[in-house]
């Protein structure tokens, strides 16, 4: 069955794909509004709301499945994003060093007039990381486009000293959770 996957992340693309899926990419094209006020997983479904309705509006996909989802990492309620520059992520994971931080990811589903939207939480604990493994860290390209300034399933697998919950999720995509919600829509056999 044809899938869409309404995001550029060629994380998620590859999750997907590594569990048999092989959907077409279309980036969504939105101003992400994110309401005031909002917890970190209410945020994510949001977003992942909005990205997916812009692909669905931009043609009819309605008997296409179309799956969005957004990724954010929270101390607490303060969601911190991508950093904006080298300097952003030395502070981003200076201030994760030593300490448990959760991601969430927002996802929704659209198939025929069927949505689902949903969120899951992984808390991630890092080690407590010296300046110059910040530096190091910050000499790669990894930190510049991913929430938290990390990328669990690259070079920064050794700051990571243990996860409760999904390790797709910290990826990108809760690809569990997708699936058995694939199944709950009628998009794929249980």
């Amino acid at each position: 069955m044809k899938i869409i996957l309404a995001s550029g992340s060629p994380r998620r693309l590859e999750l997907l794909t590594a569990a048999g899926l092989t959907p077409e990419v279309i980036k969504p094209n939105c101003k992400e509004v994110i309401q005031a006020g909002l917890e970190p997983s209410e945020i994510v479904k949001s977003l992942a709301e909005q990205k997916g309705k812009s692909v669905i509006n931009s043609a009819n996909y309605s008997e296409i499945p179309v799956i969005a989802a957004d990724t954010v990492v929270a101390i607490g309620n303060e969601v911190i994003g991508k950093p904006k520059d080298r300097a952003d992520a030395e502070r981003i994971l200076s201030e994760l060093s030593g300490k448990t931080h959760q991601v969430y990811t927002g996802v929704a589903i659209f198939y025929q007039e069927k949505e689902s939207v949903f969120s899951v939480k992984t808390d991630v604990e890092f080690k407590t990381l010296s300046k110059c493994e910040i530096d190091a860290y910050c000499n790669t390209d990894e930190p510049y486009d991913k929430a938290g300034a990390y990328a669990i399933q690259g070079k920064a697998s050794f700051m990571v000293k243990r996860i409760n919950g999904s390790y797709s999720n910290v990826v990108g995509l809760p690809v569990c959770e997708v699936i058995e919600q694939l199944q709950e829509l009628g998009v794929l056999e249980k």
